[in-house]
């Protein structure tokens, strides 16, 4: 057996990579290869999957659908005769007898459907809360969105209900409810997204009594030059927490940088706001020998490139400008605080839709003064705390959805 990935961003990337990686595990293991639609693949390089068709960086760096500009400065760049390559590939690849894996939104899914190839479906781009409440009543709101009978278009939901479609995957229960409305052949197994994120846990009363701080984690996004303006904000509303009155107790703030991103270029604004370099204080689960500590009066922060499950699972709070991690965050059952930004990603749209998709677990906030009430009031209701560790496991699902993804392609395919 044979299967392309068929993926469309960095966030599909890893998830068709945590598929991937589960059916190379088992007996019948297929032979995998990529073909990510967006970016260069550089994860799929990184766990040795062969990329077997033709790749490029686009301007937009894959939202075109935030800004028909960022559209435009696509096409200029070769977007059209990229997919039309791309397209090829696909079609070569059924030809061979190969099944196609396709993940992210409607465009994979469509180089999929039109390919000739059997195909499996993950879709990640949509969810029926965007547009529903938890019992699965339309949104007065959102009504223009749902005139279909579901946030999938007819179109889309045609895509899914060919007979070479042999199983769809959306990310979360209420999504899978509507589509089995349409006689879709959906399964609700979970969200890759929550694989790999959970370390070994510590309690409390394990920890010295000097390291019981409130631990906030900052999430920037992983974009340049966008994740450097989103820091920005995030330490503005950092520098609010450590200053709001009363003298609150010693924080410490745990910044999980991407890999992809120069950390010098982050350290300007810590400069700025009075923080200085620092002995790194001894943090659970954390491990990475290159992390960066600093501190402003009794309150702390360190930079890590490495630890990022680490940190989302030590972190109490979230102050988040980022799109997939703030989803994992909400999945551990923990709140988040956002800030919208200038895009092209975390754009005051993008924050609104988020908070849609992810329900109570997310606050959106204007402006970076109201974090300090916001975190307090959060913090300070255990009530609430339930409700969000609930409402996390119902959006985002338990781990180990991708390994029951692969269990289930090798049954269909």
């Amino acid at each position: 057996m044979k299967l392309l990935c068929l993926s469309n961003g960095h966030g599909e990337d890893a998830i068709a990579i945590q598929i991937a990686q589960a059916l190379r595990r088992h007996p019948q293991a297929p032979e995998i290869a990529a073909l990510p639609i967006v970016g260069t693949g550089h994860a799929y390089q990184t766990a040795d999957i062969p990329i077997i068709g033709p790749v490029k960086a686009m301007p937009s760096g894959g939202f075109i659908y935030m800004d028909s500009r960022q559209l435009w400065q696509d096409v200029q760049g070769g977007l059209l005769g990229l997919t039309l390559a791309q397209i090829r590939v696909a079609r070569r690849w059924a030809k061979d007898g190969g099944h196609i894996l396709a993940v992210g939104d409607v465009v994979p899914l469509a180089i999929a459907a039109f390919s000739g190839a059997t195909y499996g479906f993950v879709g990640t781009a949509k969810s029926e809360y965007y547009i529903r409440d938890d019992r699965g009543q339309l949104l007065k709101s959102r009504r223009g969105e749902g005139w279909s009978g579901s946030v999938y278009l007819p179109w889309e939901r045609w895509l899914m209900g060919r007979s070479p479609c042999r199983a769809i995957y959306p990310r979360d229960g209420l999504t899978t409810t509507i589509l089995k409305r349409y006689k879709i052949n959906a399964h609700n197994l979970g969200n890759p997204m929550m694989d790999g994120l959970v370390v070994p846990r510590y309690t409390q009363s394990a920890i010295p009594e000097e390291q019981r701080a409130l631990m906030v984690l900052l999430l920037p996004g992983s974009r340049a030059p966008e994740a450097h303006h989103n820091w920005q904000t995030l330490i503005t509303a950092a520098h609010e927490l450590c200053h709001a009155p009363p003298t609150p107790a010693p924080l410490l703030f745990l910044a999980a940088l991407a890999p992809s991103l120069d950390a010098a270029d982050f350290l300007p604004t810590l400069t700025q706001y009075g923080w200085r370099p620092a002995p790194l204080p001894t943090v659970p689960l954390l491990t990475d020998p290159s992390a960066q500590g600093f501190q402003q009066g009794d309150h702390r922060l360190v930079i890590t490139q490495r630890d990022y499950p680490a940190c989302l699972n030590a972190a109490d709070v979230a102050i988040a400008m980022a799109g997939t991690a703030t989803e994992q965050f909400v999945g551990l059952g923990k709140p988040v605080i956002t800030l919208p930004g200038t895009g092209p990603q975390f754009t005051p749209q993008f924050a609104e839709a988020q908070t849609r998709l992810l329900g109570v677990s997310v606050t959106l906030l204007k402006h970076p003064h109201d974090v300090p009430k916001i975190c307090q009031s959060l913090l300070g209701n255990p009530d609430t705390l339930q409700i969000i560790a609930e409402n996390g496991d119902r959006r985002m699902g338990q781990p180990g959805a991708a390994a029951r993804i692969a269990d289930h392609l090798l049954t269909v395919l």
